[in-house]
């Protein structure tokens, strides 16, 4: 089954930023990318992955710029393809970020890739040029694509430890979950990226095939937000998934985890959530979703999601999009 994945207007927003700062309309890309410009002034508004991932494949290829305007050089597409292959044939994975941070740099001078060991973790620091300040996408856009590059040369497993932001507690914060997958230290000297540094010794399991196969879809790969696969709220996720079209309650999904209630609902509060919110987010990815690729009546939508009427199903699509469920379709067309 696959998920559904829904991506908050804050990170659309961000990814426009850049052009936005150069003068330049956005309005054009957003349509063809099937997003409304409208939707870019809810704050509760998310569009699904496949349009987040079109609007950014439309802007690298209009704008022939890998850095989607965030940089002061143009990285000319191919730029990331490029420090993904000088990292083949790396013995192992500190080889390998030391290979990538010098190719990089032959290619911009904004952000050097500074690598860090601190209490058993390393990483990458991110020190602009200049000390100036950046957009906060920048930032997380870099953080981003970095982790999940080394992720896949190491095989595809790479679990973030920690990532660092330069910059205050954004109102959008609770929408890092899927974006930077574990703890966030905000108002940092710099922003970074943090593993165990046990992993700099493991191998590089890459080749030119998976390098191909991999390049064949890179916006999905690296730019798509995605769930730690090992998290409870994950696991719970699945469940509700799979269990589809029931939708089980507290109860039974711990049993299924064999663990007790409480001790569930206290795995889910560490990561901080709670099992009705990782419901409700499901929900509202699905009804996205099929409000955007399908004529579904909100009726249909309503059992389909397990509500008891269409109209509890309306007053709970608008509380978690701040949009009517008809009229985000309207848009989303």
């Amino acid at each position: 089954m696959k998920p559904p994945v829904t991506v908050s207007m804050a990170f659309v927003r961000g990814m426009l930023s850049g052009i936005q700062a150069q003068g330049r309309a956005c309005e054009p890309y957003l349509l063809q990318a099937g997003i409304d410009p409208e939707l870019l002034h809810e704050v509760s508004g998310r569009v699904t992955g496949e349009q987040y991932v079109a609007l950014f494949r439309l802007l690298v290829d209009r704008l022939e710029d890998d850095g989607i305007c965030f940089y002061h050089r143009r990285l000319k597409p191919g730029s990331f393809a490029t420090m993904l292959r000088s990292a083949l044939g790396a013995p192992d994975l500190e080889v390998a970020m030391r290979r990538i941070g010098r190719t990089f740099s032959m290619f911009q001078d904004d952000v050097e890739l500074v690598s860090r060991r601190v209490d058993g973790l390393c990483g990458w620091e991110l020190h602009f040029e200049g000390g100036a300040e950046r957009p906060h996408f920048m930032h997380e856009m870099i953080l981003r694509i970095f982790w999940r590059l080394l992720a896949w040369l190491a095989g595809g497993k790479l679990p973030p430890a920690r990532f660092d932001l330069a910059f205050d507690t954004p109102v959008y914060a609770g929408s890092y979950g899927s974006v930077l997958p574990a703890e966030l230290r905000f108002n940092q000297s710099y922003s970074a990226l943090w593993f165990d540094e046990r992993a700099l010794a493991n191998p590089v399991r890459r080749d030119e095939a998976a390098l191909r196969l991999f390049l064949s879809d890179v916006p999905w790969n690296i730019v798509l937000p995605r769930r730690r696969d090992d998290s409870f709220s994950s696991r719970v996720r699945i469940h509700l998934q799979l269990s589809l079209p029931a939708w089980p309650d507290l109860s039974s999904t711990s049993q299924v985890l064999h663990l007790s209630v409480s001790a569930l609902q206290r795995h889910l509060a560490n990561e901080g959530t709670t099992f009705q919110s990782l419901k409700d987010e499901l929900r509202r990815d699905m009804a996205i979703h099929r409000l955007v690729t399908s004529d579904v009546t909100l009726g249909v939508l309503a059992l389909e999601l397990g509500f008891s009427d269409s109209a509890a199903f309306q007053r709970a699509f608008k509380s978690w999009t701040g949009s009517p469920a008809g009229a985000y379709r309207r848009r989303s067309i």
